[in-house]
């Protein structure tokens, strides 16, 4: 039966892929050329296509008021790097099973994607009975001995319990309130259920407005988003892979079931080669799409390029952030290899508990405050810009707080004057400023700065990498290490000129292929280049949020010595948008 492909995509389950779909009747007939994205296809009648894949690729928005689309709001087209952080708004309407949640919802290994939900009734289970409101987290979708069961667990009395619910398993389902704040591509990734719209709701800006904004001046409301996708398939006689937007206007059959979809050149992503086993490396690749990067060696894998791809392993790099005032930062991921060396550079220190943080057993930390702060308690010290401090240990103490003795987080250190040194206790709580001050002149290999010291670490390129032809470190003031992740890549280099090898990430390059049936002549890996990735500011959050899962800092400190705790990363004040009883939160 025909459809839109609107239609036909919002409906498509994305475990159904691939399909194969012949094109019926639209303004596209025979001849008629689509291009887009720099790709030209002629979508003809009768055309038989395979789809491999979709996102969304932008977003349709209309203004919200009370939960309903305002009768007097047009709709704008925003993309999915529109700048601004959104709050999403729990959906009312229930799912009622849990195959529809796990057929709509984005369920995957991140913490975006583990959704929460509720059910207003008790679900008894073999072992274990979900209490009715009980916030419920949806944590991966596996399938044993032919059964798909969802991973789920509840927190209950501050303890974890794990279990499986089937996909038949009935009832009703809510989502539950999400605190959380999100861009809107993150939304697009994680947070739009198939076939359903999103509300969100706009918690702060992150750009001025201007006259190209598409919502009014000022605007901190809700708004509807409508998902377009993106739809990636390859066509019978081509190697490249072509882009449809879902709103085109051409309808579509699914002849799936009736097709040779042998017939079709299989695409892999890199996080498919990656899957395959080890033993299936050396292997052979034609480039389908090449990443849409400028910086070497990105810039040489382009469409049609044969490849060989040597293995697949996890390598850590140490995540690095250019130091200086002004915005934007450039970020960069730097392999163990690098052959450079660095000196330190000061590091600057908001609170006395950044201090404790940092404090090593390695070296005595010695620092200058350039903010003073008065004690509210004679017991604790004062501090004068220019004091200078070697820092010691974080202690506990007493305190008169209205009358009433109180024990009190602080961190001892020795206040260095002329000729001596006094010891003093500074509240750990106290906003003021630091700066470092460094006595050790040596150069570092970042191994050695990774082994020896507490990563943030401060640091300048003295001596740069004399393999790399352009080493972009060398030319940036200061640098911060911030911390080292691990990520995957694949070994590749070129069939024509194997001279060199390269490392790929698997998850930060947009890059299709297709394996040929061809031996790796060579059986000596050739020499690997090392290479210094700058990535943009968006992939620096992405790695901070999905490769480091321990996204959050340690706590800090209250700001008075009492017991409110403090507000955690990401997170904003909750809003309600409606009068009806709040859900259980995220």
């Amino acid at each position: 039966m025909a459809s839109t492909l609107e239609k036909f995509i919002h409906s498509l389950d994305p475990r159904a892929l691939p399909r194969v779909l012949q094109i019926q009747s639209g303004i596209y007939f025979q001849g008629s050329i689509y291009e887009m994205f720099g790709n030209e296809c002629c979508l003809s009648t009768g055309e038989v296509i395979k789809v491999i894949g979709f996102k969304i690729n932008k977003l349709i928005a209309s203004i919200c008021e009370n939960n309903e689309e305002s009768q007097f709001s047009a709709k704008v087209e925003l993309p999915l790097n529109f700048p601004g952080l959104y709050k999403v708004v729990a959906d009312k309407t229930p799912y009622l099973s849990i195959e529809e949640i796990t057929r709509k919802v984005s369920i995957g290994p991140t913490r975006f994607g583990h959704p929460c939900f509720y059910c207003p009734e008790d679900i008894k289970l073999a072992n274990f009975t979900i209490k009715h409101g009980e916030q419920i987290t949806f944590n991966s979708v596996e399938e044993v001995n032919g059964t798909t069961t969802v991973n789920c667990g509840v927190v209950r009395n501050n303890q974890s319990h794990s279990f499986t619910l089937p996909l038949s398993q009935e009832g009703k389902f809510y989502e539950c309130e999400d605190d959380q704040i999100y861009t809107l591509k993150e939304i697009a990734e994680w947070k739009i259920p198939k076939s359903r719209n999103r509300i969100v709701k706009l918690s702060n800006t992150l750009h001025m407005w201007d006259s190209s904004n598409p919502l009014p001046e000022n605007f901190d409301g809700c708004l509807i988003l409508m998902p377009v996708y993106e739809v990636q398939a390859v066509m019978k006689f081509r190697k490249d892979i072509v882009h449809i937007l879902s709103d085109l206007d051409v309808e579509v059959k699914d002849i799936t079931d009736c097709y040779d979809i042998s017939s079709f050149l299989q695409p892999l992503s890199l996080e498919d080669v990656f899957e395959r086993t080890s033993k299936e490396f050396p292997m052979v690749a034609e480039i389908m799409e090449g990443p849409q990067r400028s910086q070497k060696p990105y810039n040489l894998l382009c469409t049609g390029k044969e490849i060989v791809i040597y293995k697949k392993y996890q390598a850590k790099r140490v995540l690095t952030s250019e130091i200086r005032s002004d915005s934007p930062k450039r970020h960069f991921l730097i392999p163990m290899s690098y052959k450079g060396k660095f000196k330190r550079r000061p590091r600057e220190f908001p609170t006395a508990y950044d201090l404790e943080i940092a404090r090593s057993e390695k070296e005595q930390l010695h620092v200058v405050a350039t903010k003073a702060f008065d004690s509210p308690h004679k017991e604790l010290f004062s501090v004068s810009v220019g004091d200078q401090f070697l820092v010691q240990q974080c202690q506990t103490s007493e305190v008169l707080c209205e009358g009433r003795k109180k024990v009190v987080d602080v961190l001892a250190c020795e206040q260095i004057l002329s000729d001596t040194y006094k010891k003093v206790l500074l509240p750990m709580y106290m906003e003021g400023g630091f700066v470092e001050v460094i006595h050790d002149k040596k150069q570092y290999q970042l191994s050695e700065i990774c082994k020896e010291f507490r990563l943030p670490f401060n640091v300048k390129v003295s001596v740069r990498d004399l393999s790399i032809g352009d080493d972009v470190l060398a030319a940036v003031p200061g640098l911060q290490l911030e911390e080292e992740i691990t990520d995957s890549y694949l070994l590749i280099s070129s069939v024509s000129s194997p001279v060199d090898s390269w490392e790929i990430p698997v998850y930060r390059l947009n890059m299709s292929v297709h394996l040929l049936s061809k031996d790796v002549q060579t059986v000596v890996l050739p020499a690997t280049k090392t290479t210094v990735e700058e990535i943009s500011e968006e992939q620096y959050y992405m790695v901070r949020r999905y490769e480091n899962q321990t996204l959050y800092p340690p706590p800090r400190p209250p700001k008075k010595p009492t017991t409110l705790a403090p507000t955690p990363l990401f997170a904003v004040p909750t809003q309600a948008v409606s009068d009806e009883p709040q859900a259980p939160k995220i």
